[in-house]
């Protein structure tokens, strides 16, 4: 019954399905199987039942395979079932095994004919068998009937090219002989994803309820439709016999006696018969699994080798030892620690590729929002040029005045520092919530105790929230302090006299040059779809200008936009766009680009956004003002001034400019260093020195050190994996490397599967029906005899028959002047025996 090493082989493969299947995980390594597959009423449960010796398989109209069977077959002593999702329970009636799978099928899909891809695991031992693991799948239907889903037939082709597809999965093709082979669903499917035919085995039954005078010779002598593994032939037990209760034992025999004595199949008998498919399917089976072994230990091993590390630190994890809650408490607070500063200064390890986070983004906010916040608040200067004549007015009050008040000056520089008060509240609202995200993500690595991670951020929340009010009070200090003492003896300030000289001089220079201000991707959004819709561009910002590109190699030039009169304004996101926006217009009310009143420009972040809207306002392209301001200043459209008046105007708006220019360079400079020192340096220095003393005094440590069940649960799989893991290994190691295998076939020709319709097949015949009513011994004569073995090609080791007649030169002997209709098996019956003698010699 097969090879010795073969017998040792199967068993520890079956062990490995087991390891897994402990630990709840499903198999999924590839282990080698051997599916089963064939249409409705093809023999497919016959053929399983003829390998058991019983009768256990559910029957039935309709489809009755509602889930695929696992079936592991295992030589012993005595003979019993077990199903593993009722491990410990032997079922020694089979009758009892088909009622647990019909009721294990209802549990999963229920009584409407539905199916699922959810195993049933039946492991049959019997010495009456030999060692082999099958999966039979539901038979392929085409037309639901009933209370079947519409898709039916999909969901049965999705469900078995689930497990056929798999490279180490051997096809069992089952096909019946009374239907036409080109048309087998279950050759269909093997083509589709073995075309080679590397791992496909057909399997034909019912030869015994063929037409009387017809075969399927050419069929099993791998002539008609070629396979690399051929085909081999089997006769199950009728439904009346199933019926009547014949035993499988009596089946067998008259299948036996079926072989021996039908005159077509006589000379093949040795390689026929569920006996012989048993043997070959083994030794099949034992070549794939010895050719896909190294495989599975390198996949193995480098799971081992993942988990290592882990499983050794909870191989020796006591989860009430004191000591190891306090030791565990200690780490994760200086853990958190390291990784707190390492997110706020930086770190070259664990570096996000993604987004910005920790420290770079508080810098971004210290040096392009918080900047960008500052001067939004300036005052456009029709605006800045009516407050500043209305403060002369109101000051002089009735009188004319000759000179121009200082108080006028101070008036409006006040009312300009005041509203510095806003973007340096926002700016600490804005670094506050980065640190708290930071936290947060600190926080993740303790996921491990929930308690511990949720006290940590509770107590360092609150220490930020209390620093939160010390430097909003401090900033609003500093505001104050500004606010106290207007100094116009400062050295940056132009003073009184130089006011009007300094500000045209101001006005030549302010461009410095035409410096590169920032170059970056950005997406003009407002091109028409006719012109090619949205477009990426490269584009170029100076001192000057706007210009984009076709690429960043700046070579072709697609505009150049001036930035007199221009301003920004915000634009809402897209409901369809992913990108946030901006855009460009003239305050003139001219086109900015061809026919476009505005550009409208798109990044992929609001960061993006905000950074290309501080680069524009360094360049001078300030934001534009909200529809209240506008409103509220819309009645000075038409406000006009004396000469004189003017003048006075000029001169203050001068000094105001260059006074809240030395005040805004103040606050932009103290802003970083008080939130540094006042919060992010405070927090640090507060998470090393006081979070563990919180901690402590929060309450009791052993509570605050329990693990979530989220841990337990993964230490527990982490160390049943790595057993399963181990166990694996160490049943790869036990397999003997002397265990016998036997070389794959040689290629068949497969043109038949290029040759469609048309009918223009190189084999012999184009039908089975043709050569069925012919005498085996007066066939006409072919183009030329087919390559021996007249067998399937992987059989050979199991064919002891060295005297069967020599197949592939009984067709060259056909009298070519005997009509074909008149001869058949019946009409001569030495037929046969005749060809015998002729092949012995005799």
């Amino acid at each position: 019954m097969g090879n010795r090493g073969m017998e040792d082989l199967i068993p520890l493969v079956n062990r490995l399905q087991d390891a897994f299947s402990s630990i709840g995980q499903s198999c999924n390594l590839d282990l080698p199987q051997i599916a089963v597959v064939g249409g409705q009423s093809a023999g497919k449960s016959s053929v399983l039942e003829n390998f058991v010796g019983k009768d256990f398989l559910p029957r039935g109209s309709g489809i009755v395979t509602r889930r695929p069977l696992v079936l592991q077959l295992i030589n012993a002593n005595a003979e019993w079932a077990e199903f593993l999702h009722l491990k410990g329970k032997k079922f020694t009636e089979f009758d009892e095994v088909r009622q647990e799978i019909e009721a294990e099928t209802d549990r999963v899909t229920g009584a409407n004919k539905g199916i699922s891809p959810v195993p049933i695991n039946l492991r049959v031992y019997s010495p009456h068998v030999l060692n082999l693991t099958l999966i039979d799948l539901p038979g392929i239907t085409k037309v639901p009937v009933g209370d079947q889903p519409a898709d039916i037939e999909q969901q049965i082709r999705d469900m078995i090219m689930q497990f056929i597809c798999r490279e180490s999965c051997l096809i069992l093709a089952v096909t019946p002989a009374n239907t036409d082979l080109a048309n087998s669903d279950a050759l269909k499917l093997a083509k589709d994803v073995d075309p080679q035919g590397m791992r496909t085995i057909g399997v034909i039954t019912k030869l015994d309820l063929m037409d009387e005078g017809t075969d399927a010779r050419d069929v099993l002598e791998n002539k008609l439709l070629p396979l690399r593994r051929g085909y081999i032939g089997v006769v199950n037990r009728s439904q009346k016999d199933i019926e009547g209760k014949k035993d499988i034992k009596a089946a067998l025999a008259a299948e036996r006696k079926f072989f021996l004595s039908h005159p077509s199949y006589r000379h093949l008998a040795d390689s026929m018969g569920t006996p012989y498919l048993q043997k070959a399917l083994n030794q099949q089976l034992t070549n794939h699994i010895r050719d896909t072994l190294p495989a599975f230990r390198s996949k193995l091993q480098s799971q081992v080798l993942a988990l290592d590390k882990e499983a050794e630190e909870y191989r020796h994890f006591r989860p009430d030892d004191p000591s190891r809650k306090t030791k565990a408490l200690l780490q994760m607070v200086q853990q958190f620690s390291v990784d707190f500063e390492k997110r706020i200064e930086g770190s070259g390890d664990q570096v996000d590729t993604v987004e910005l986070s920790g420290g770079a983004k508080i810098n971004r906010i210290f040096h392009e929002r918080f900047p960008f916040e500052l001067v939004k608040m300036e005052s456009d200067d029709k605006e800045m040029r009516r407050e500043i004549s209305y403060a002369i007015k109101n000051i002089h009050g009735i009188r004319t005045g000759l000179f121009t008040p200082d108080m006028a000056f101070e008036a409006i520089v006040k009312k300009q520092v005041v509203k510095l008060k806003e973007p340096c509240i926002k700016c600490i609202d804005l670094v506050i919530q980065e640190l708290i995200n930071t936290v947060r993500q600190c926080a993740n690595k303790l996921a491990t105790f929930p308690m511990l991670r949720e006290e940590t951020e509770r107590i360092v929340t609150s220490h930020i929230r209390d620093r939160e009010s010390r430097a909003k009070d401090q900033i609003l200090l500093l505001i104050d302090v500004q606010l106290a003492y207007i100094n116009t003896n400062h050295e940056d300030f132009i003073g009184f006299a130089n006011a009007q000289q300094r500000s045209s001089q101001a006005n030549k220079t302010s461009s410095a040059g035409n410096q590169v201000i920032r170059k970056g991707w950005l997406t003009i959004n407002n091109i028409s779809i006719m012109k090619g819709g949205a477009k990426e561009y490269w584009f170029v910002l100076t001192a000057e200008s706007l210009s984009w590109f076709k690429d960043d190699e700046e070579k072709e030039k697609k505009y150049m936009l001036p930035l007199d009169n221009l301003k920004v304004r915000d634009v809402e996101k897209s409901f369809m766009s992913s990108k946030h926006m901006f855009a460009i217009f003239n305050t003139e009310q001219r086109n900015v680009f061809k026919d476009n009143r505005f550009l409208e420009l798109a990044c992929n972040t609001q960061e993006e956004v905000d950074s290309w809207r501080a680069s524009l306002l360094r360049a001078g392209v300030y934001p534009e003002k909200s529809s209240v301001e506008s409103e509220s200043s819309g009645t000075t459209e038409n406000f006009s001034m004396d000469p004189q008046l003017e003048r006075k105007v000029e001169t203050i708006r001068n000094l105001v400019d260059s006074y809240m220019a030395i005040v805004n360079k103040c606050i932009r400079d103290l802003m970083p260093k008080t939130i540094m020192h006042l919060m992010i340096n405070n927090v640090k220095d507060f998470i090393n020195a006081e979070l563990l003393a919180q901690l402590y005094s929060a309450g009791d440590q052993n509570a605050l050190m329990d693990e979530s069940q989220e841990q337990v649960q993964r230490r527990d799989e982490v160390l049943r994996t790595h057993h399963a893991l181990k166990e694996a290994l160490a049943i790869i190691g036990d397999i003997s490397t002397t265990t016998i295998s036997t070389p794959l076939p040689p290629p068949v020709d497969s043109s038949w599967l290029q040759a469609g319709q048309g009918g223009g097949r190189r084999s012999p015949p184009p039908s089975p029906t043709a050569p069925r009513r012919m005498s085996a011994g007066q066939r006409p004569a072919g183009r030329g005899a087919p390559p021996p073995p007249s067998r399937p090609g992987p059989l050979g080791p199991f064919n002891n028959s060295g005297d069967s007649p020599q197949v592939p030169n009984r067709p060259n002997r056909a009298p070519p002047s005997i009509p074909r209709p008149l001869l058949t098996p019946h009409h001569d019956p030495d037929n046969f025996k005749i060809r015998s003698r002729r092949n012995h010699g005799g």
